[in-house]
């Protein structure tokens, strides 16, 4: 067993990878059992200057179609081990793991001189998140958060609209989603033995390690568990908040509020509603501008609903300007409102991309940028969406946000969580 994350950086920092010389990037990618981790396989792998060097995962039950889409693939339980032995051979990696874990392997991966495409969230805490967007900049590192949809036609269209002023300057935002990754209740009684396959302390990793109990922990429903997910906010935050950050450069709010479901001692909460006020910019109608998210069987205003009537999407968001109202499906065509005024409206043409194509092209040192890196982009997201899951523990509290100095102004109690402690055994250079 390595004695930390970080065992075999050694002292200092590992020398930058530099791009491949013969165009071919040597990637490894950690967490590929799941729907998510498959797919990010399967994309990456469609590029010919891709090779899949090796893969990390701590269920073996969910290797097999990996395996027979990759036969070559070196296959390791432990992502510690895999990268101890593969780091020299390689130019970047992947991790899709439950949250809890994407910080400690970034940052061990970025500490190797490794280019690191990172499933969103790009942590499970403020701090963690702070941390990795600094080491990307400090080491001149190639990244991408896992918000496939910020490369798509569709947000960049929403995008584009925003800053073109179509609907105007932007006075009020809402964003919302119907799924419900909370649980009430508290953790059932009892334990369940560990399958064979299964690597229950390696999937625990920098969290606690508590009995396992069958299905409540792994493979999905870790969303709901306050150690090793974020919620709904987590799960869908970053995708959602997208079209918005990247259109009106809201950065970091200045304060938020939670006023919906609270989450209990083990697990994020159900029917969440939060209230966010940024400052305001060019984009917007005021000095600030408030943002509003709802989940689960919350809603936007009823206005709206009946506005869009059978057009209303289960998920998206709805930016509200002083020349009308846009609204952006998840994963959809922006239409602006009311129809009638906008029925000549005519869309832009836009170049196509490729998230994951951009991210690799980037490491082999082609110039092309990255639309979610760690830094500029995927950083400051994350912190929005945690900061949110993070105040639903202070129900009606408005929490004022210090960006600067990752810090809550008017309540200690909450700045016990910006950061957590790894478990014994688990110290990340850079992070613990």
């Amino acid at each position: 067993m390595l004695n930390s994350c970080a065992s075999f950086a050694r002292k200092g920092y590992a020398p930058n990878k530099t791009a491949p010389a013969d165009g071919i990037v040597n990637h490894a990618s950690i967490g590929v059992g799941g729907m998510m981790g498959f797919n990010d396989v399967s994309s990456f792998t469609r590029d010919e200057k891709l090779n899949l060097v090796a893969v990390a995962e701590v269920d073996d039950r969910q290797l097999a179609k990996v395996k027979e889409r990759c036969p070559n693939v070196r296959v390791y339980k432990d992502w510690r081990v895999m990268l101890e032995k593969e780091h020299m051979n390689l130019h970047s990696i992947n991790v899709c793991t439950p949250d809890h874990m994407h910080a400690a392997i970034a940052v061990t991966a970025m500490n190797l001189g490794l280019a690191v495409y990172g499933q969103k969230p790009m942590a499970q805490t403020l701090y963690e998140t702070r941390r990795m967007a600094e080491i990307a900049k400090e080491r001149g590192l190639v990244t991408q958060m896992g918000t496939q949809l910020t490369s798509s036609t569709y947000e960049r269209l929403a995008v584009k609209m925003i800053q073109d002023g179509v609907i105007g300057k932007v006075k009020e935002v809402f964003i919302f989603s119907d799924k419900t990754w909370g649980d009430p209740d508290p953790i059932p009684e009892g334990s369940d033995p560990v399958p064979a396959e299964f690597d229950w302390d390696l999937w625990c990793g920098i969290a606690p390690k508590p009995p396992y109990l069958k299905g409540y922990y792994h493979p999905y429903n870790w969303r709901k568990r306050l150690d090793y997910g974020t919620g709904t906010l987590g799960d869908m935050g970053c995708h959602i908040y997208s079209p918005m950050f990247a259109a009106m450069s809201l950065k970091a709010p200045i304060s938020v509020k939670s006023i919906g479901g609270v989450p209990n001692k083990t697990n994020w909460a159900v029917d969440e509603k939060f209230e966010y006020v940024f400052p305001g910019n060019a984009y917007t109608a005021g000095d600030t501008i408030k943002v509003t998210w709802t989940d689960g069987s919350l809603l936007p205003p009823q206005e709206f609903i009946d506005l869009f009537g059978e057009k209303m999407p289960k998920q998206g968001g709805i930016f509200v300007g002083t020349e009308g109202i846009l609204l952006a499906p998840h994963a959809g065509l922006p239409v602006p409102y009311p129809r009638e005024k906008f029925a000549q409206y005519r869309y832009p043409k836009l170049k196509a991309r490729n998230h994951y194509g951009d991210f690799i092209a980037a490491v082999r040192g082609e110039d092309v940028k990255p639309l979610a890196d760690f830094h500029e982009y995927g950083g400051p997201l994350t912190e929005t969406v945690l900061l949110g899951a993070l105040s639903s523990r202070f129900p009606n509290k408005e929490l004022k946000w210090d960006a600067k100095k990752l810090r809550f102004t008017n309540c200690d109690e909450a700045n016990a969580f910006v950061k957590r402690t790894y478990r014994k055994g688990w110290e990340v250079e850079g992070l613990s």
